[in-house]
């Protein structure tokens, strides 16, 4: 039996979920972009080109918001079986090795995507332009997401909060 979520664990949640439905419409942006260019091309005869580096934007944006929502929600692939096959004790060692590693992963994505941000934000995106930096923001906020995520995932399993 798991102890009902407390308000942290309602707050995460909430934030992973409008983080996914911000990616969810940005997906949808890319869809009609893409019908855009498609009718621009076929129809009209006229190819629009600011099309590609928008995607491109996009795409981004999509990947890094929605990898960190997969650690939230415990999404992303995983080969497990040999894990489960330990004894508890060597278990709970892997589970928080994992955790632990992603986080500091999470925490130097953080980082080196401010890094990239203050290397780019002087330059101008072709065709939008827009500041280059908007393509490093998403990395930084996938870090921090994914840092957060780990360390509440790491208080839930060292507070008996959810099981190996």
């Amino acid at each position: 039996m798991t102890p009902e979520p407390g308000r942290l664990d309602r707050l995460l949640d909430a934030v992973a979920s409008a983080v996914m439905a911000l990616a969810g419409a940005m997906m949808v942006v890319l869809i009609l972009i893409f019908s855009w260019l498609v009718y621009g091309r076929y129809v009209l005869n006229a190819t629009p080109t600011w099309v590609e580096q928008v995607s491109l934007l996009l795409v981004v944006w999509i990947a890094f918001l929605g990898a960190a929502v997969g650690i939230r929600r415990q999404s992303h692939l995983a080969v497990d079986f040999i894990r489960d096959a330990l004894p508890a004790p060597l278990r709970m060692a892997c589970v928080v090795f994992t955790i632990v590693t992603l986080g500091l992963f999470g925490a130097i994505m953080a980082w080196q995507g401010y890094v990239m941000w203050e290397r780019t934000v002087q330059r101008e995106i072709p065709l939008l332009g827009i500041s280059e930096g908007w393509r490093a923001i998403p990395v930084s906020l996938s870090g921090v997401l994914t840092a957060v995520f780990c360390l509440d995932e790491l208080r839930r399993l060292l507070t008996g909060r959810k099981g190996v």
